[in-house]
């Protein structure tokens, strides 16, 4: 079972506009319920009377609830710091390392109460699944995501996506690695190692993913990726500890296969630094393996005007690039590069091609891996 921060899968269509109008409210008193209705009637920023009415409807609500988001994934915190900063919204977090499901159950067990989630950074399976939970709503920019990263209605849209890389001490790694094969040299002795289980962390199943596609395979059938871990045990390059920011900094794990993000905190962390650690990060050319996170809002927001404030928000250029900047592809990736408006300098490149699985993939994929993972590095 995959799960919160291992998410994978991501696919839907186009786009249609429902027209709405919303009247700005009078400053200082809270919202009233025919505009709430109106709020939580948009669909867009044009139907919400315009981001001036959005943003003073949003400031009278005053707070933004947020589930299984914490600060250092992916640089959320710099995001935080610049919505609140930029529009005065206290940002009240809540189970950050909850599940894609448990973000669901949450704003089931919470509904009208509150300290409901307004909005959601989910899996592509739980979205697809949970759909009814959602409000339509698409934001500022939505012409800039991909068709296939979108519901066609706004229900859901992904934000960023990570990619898997192959992490590496610089200090002791003296050659950073170009394929997988690389991986099976002697140089790379007991170094190898994965965030998790395969059996039941995302990370690591990615990297059994990203394996598989690095050596000829689909995501239908991830037995190659498999077999290729055989390999790497039988070259004495296998590492079963559990690949982490301590095992990083004490040096037991000088490679790590994970997603971008986290290898890019890996990277900034002060305290992995500060252990004599240069840690660097390739992504491998050839088919990238990518894992999508969606946004989308609670259709019961206890601050519906401050949920679509947040998702214009996370669509603008400063959002994107902070995604960027801790290490993730931002869903406006190729429209940012083309307008000019893409952090050059943090950007690690166009990605050859990219794989993401389907739910199917991702349900048969974990049934072989609880049938052959052991076996295979055991």
């Amino acid at each position: 079972m995959i799960n919160k921060r291992a998410r994978v899968a991501g696919f839907a269509a186009a786009a249609a506009v429902v027209a709405l109008s919303l009247s700005a409210c009078s400053g200082g008193a809270s919202a009233s319920t025919a505009d709430t209705a109106k709020i939580n009637s948009a669909t867009d920023v044009a139907s919400a009377g315009g981001m001036d009415a959005l943003v003073a409807a949003a400031k009278k609500e005053g707070s933004l609830n947020i589930i299984a988001t914490p600060g250092d994934w992916a640089n959320y915190q710099e995001i935080f710091d610049g919505f609140t900063k930029k529009y005065g919204i206290t940002i009240n977090p809540s189970q950050d390392s909850a599940s894609s499901q448990e973000e669901i159950d949450a704003a089931k067990k919470l509904k009208g109460q509150d300290t409901a989630p307004d909005t959601f950074d989910i899996g592509s399976s739980v979205a697809l699944a949970n759909t009814e939970y959602f409000a339509p709503y698409k934001p500022t920019g939505w012409d800039d995501i991909p068709a296939n990263q979108k519901e066609k209605d706004g229900l859901w849209k992904v934000g960023y996506y990570g990619v898997m890389a192959v992490g590496y001490d610089a200090n002791k790694i003296k050659t950073a690695p170009k394929s997988f094969d690389d991986l099976l040299k002697p140089e790379f002795k007991g170094a190898v190692a994965l965030n998790g289980n395969p059996t039941q962390a995302a990370a690591a199943a990615g990297a059994v993913a990203y394996a598989t596609l690095q050596n000829g395979g689909t995501l239908d059938d991830l037995t190659p990726g498999i077999d290729w871990f055989t390999k790497l045990k039988k070259a004495g390059n296998w590492n079963a500890a559990d690949g982490k920011p301590n095992t990083i900094a004490s040096g037991e794990t000088p490679v790590l296969l994970d997603w971008s993000f986290n290898q890019k905190g890996y990277a900034t962390s002060d305290t992995i630094k500060g252990g004599g650690v240069n840690w660097k990060y390739v992504v491998l050319p050839g088919t990238a393996y990518v894992g999508y996170y969606n946004q989308a809002i609670n259709k019961d927001a206890p601050h519906p005007a401050a949920a679509r404030l947040w998702e214009e928000y996370l669509y603008s250029d400063a959002a994107q690039n902070a995604w960027l900047k801790g290490g993730a592809y931002p869903a406006r990736v190729d429209a940012m590069e083309k307008a000019g408006t893409l952090d050059k300098d943090e950007f690690p490149g166009k990605l050859d091609e990219v794989a993401v699985m389907s739910d199917k993939q991702a349900t048969d994929a974990g049934t072989l891996l609880n049938a052959k993972w052991a076996n295979a590095v055991g």
